[in-house]
């Protein structure tokens, strides 16, 4: 049986955020031949973000907010990509050549969005219909790219409108005993990214755009401490403080 294009948690829950987890899954359709990859690749993060479904699965717990979680791999399409984008379907990431990404027609291509892409971000509008929440996009990264070793153990991304980021960064900073990116290693970037622009900036929400690094959230319990550490920043302050 084919898997769904997305799965909503907590889809009545009246908290005032919606979380959004574009690379949540490393499902590849059974007629794709796992892309020509063997199961290690499929492990790795090029074709999902580690951790993050976890963090988003607690968070719609911790926050009494609904979630969405996209249910391909980013290796069929990227769902955090523009839909003209050249990386939407990526012929290789980080090194790795995805042969059944090659040579793909135009049918198989719009195949591939009316499938995967366009029914997640439609129910993604439908999810935040007559309301205004802030949008958690949450995203994982790897702990070294290119043999350079990320310090971040968390880190926010964000464009033009810092209203949100702000109070979120200086919370987490100030107890000290992490480091807190800030547009490190990536920003926000219309240009590049998708959702967050897509869903929050065009209707001028307020979002967050979070990126964990990959191997403290790795595990359920690496998961559970990070959502209820970003909870805390976001909803309580005094209790993040210790004051």
């Amino acid at each position: 049986m084919n898997q769904p294009a997305f799965e909503v948690l907590r889809r009545d829950a009246m908290g005032a955020f919606l979380i959004l987890c574009d690379h949540a899954s490393n499902y590849i359709p059974a007629e794709l031949n796992g892309l020509g990859l063997d199961t290690a690749d499929l492990a790795r993060h090029i074709a999902w973000d580690i951790g993050a479904a976890g963090v988003a699965r607690e968070l719609s717990n911790l926050l009494d907010a609904p979630a969405i979680l996209c249910g391909t791999s980013r290796l069929v399409i990227d769902c955090n990509r523009h839909p003209g984008a050249a990386d939407l379907i990526p012929q290789i990431s980080d090194g790795t050549l995805i042969p059944g990404n090659r040579n793909l027609t135009a049918e198989a291509k719009q195949s591939r969005l009316d499938r995967w892409f366009t029914p997640y971000h439609d129910e993604i509008e439908a999810l935040f219909a007559n309301r205004s929440p802030l949008i958690l996009s949450i995203h994982s990264m790897t702990p070294v790219l290119a043999g350079v070793p990320r310090p971040w153990q968390i880190s926010l991304s964000s464009h033009t409108d810092r209203s949100s980021v702000e109070p979120v960064l200086a919370t987490l900073r100030r107890r000290g005993d992490i480091t807190v990116g800030d547009n490190q290693p990536y920003d926000l970037d219309p240009a590049v990214d998708y959702s967050v622009p897509f869903h929050a900036l065009r209707h001028n929400l307020p979002y967050l755009q979070i990126e964990f690094r990959q191997d403290v959230v790795a595990d359920s319990q690496g998961q559970a401490a990070w959502a209820q550490r970003l909870r805390d920043s976001i909803l309580n302050p005094q209790r993040v403080f210790g004051d």
